[in-house]
């Protein structure tokens, strides 16, 4: 029977302004794969992407308060001990080689099993009900009971993206089971994994063709897709933003009974001056993803670009819209 490889996690807490120095001199030491946490960086990172999110978990921003620290990986054997012996050992010598302040340098150990590392997370994800008629299922859970009613949507949480989880997905899934007519065509821009288009085609839709700025989602939405038995001849998707590029538009085609959108309001805004283009006269545009402290920006920018709204969901913060043409 093969043994479970162990291993050690390695923390070095630091200051910014000697985070280089020490990544650099590990990096000297043999130590690769190298992991960064800085608030500082964090900061920054939220600051010049704000168009993807209105809101971050206060825990989240608990967790990089007042963080610097390097992580790394050795082997749990002797042959790892050995090596991380080595860096403890010269740790001093770092220090009074820098002409600035390293921190404390304390250093902090965790063991990991190489199985749990690769396939805890799992155990995060469950089989869960949505609205009346949905029920996600990830992939490896494939074969437990259905209950009676509702349909099955199998996906890979793992892979990135939506996960049918958050409150913003749940009120569009739940608009779906309302909106979603028998050979219907879907359009889901901001597809992410594709779960929202999947459960579209699974609820009686007929086709449905996704789009993300982020191309990772082409393969992503397929292959989860593809757990639900849609091919390419009923789910395409295509990578690209809808509001730069008029050739991705034409791509993406007209005559769409169901438009949607689960983003942030940020995106949202701008995107509802080209949603019409998509939709049928009698079509229904389905946004979502939106804070509610943003909620009426984003309903004026959709009456003003010729979006009624004609019903309106809420869930823990999170508001939802549902439109028509005028």
């Amino acid at each position: 029977m093969e043994e479970t490889q162990i291993w050690l996690e390695v923390s070095i807490d630091t200051t910014p302004a000697a985070l280089d120095d020490l990544t650099a001199w590990l990096t000297a030491a043999g130590m690769t794969g190298l992991v960064i946490e800085d608030e500082g960086d964090f900061t920054d990172f939220l600051e010049h992407n704000k168009q993807y999110w209105d809101y971050v978990d206060e825990e989240l921003l608990d967790s990089k308060r007042g963080v610097t620290r390097v992580k790394f990986y050795v082997t749990g054997d002797e042959d790892g001990h050995a090596r991380l012996d080595e860096i403890v050992a010269g740790l001093e010598g770092f220090r009074s080689r820098l002409n600035k302040d390293p921190g404390s340098l304390a250093v902090q150990t965790a063991s990991l099993r190489e199985e749990d590392w690769a396939n805890n997370w799992k155990s995060y994800y469950k089989p869960m009900t949505v609205g009346n008629r949905l029920y996600v299922v990830p992939e490896w859970e494939r074969g437990g009971t259905v209950p009676a009613g509702r349909v099955p949507v199998y996906l890979n949480p793992g892979l990135i993206f939506g996960t049918g989880s958050h409150g913003t997905t749940q009120l569009c899934m739940e608009g779906l089971e309302e909106y979603v007519r028998p050979g219907s065509k879907v359009l889901d821009l901001g597809c992410g994994s594709g779960i929202l288009a999947i459960a579209a085609l699974t609820l009686g839709a007929d086709t449905a063709v996704g789009c993300d700025i982020d191309p990772k989602a082409v393969d992503v939405a397929e292959e989860n897709a593809s757990f639900n038995g849609i091919g390419r001849d009923r789910f395409r998707v295509l990578a690209g933003d809808i509001t730069k590029d008029a050739g991705l538009r034409r791509s993406l085609g007209s005559g769409y009974q169901l438009v949607l959108a689960n983003i942030v309001a940020d995106v949202i805004i701008p995107l509802s001056a080209f949603a019409r283009e998509f939709m049928t006269e009698d079509a229904v545009f389905l946004c979502s993803g939106i804070i509610d402290t943003r909620a009426e920006e984003v309903g004026r920018a959709l009456e003003e670009n010729g979006l009624h709204i004609f019903r309106r969901r809420e869930r823990a913060g999170w508001v939802s819209y549902a439109a028509r043409l005028t």
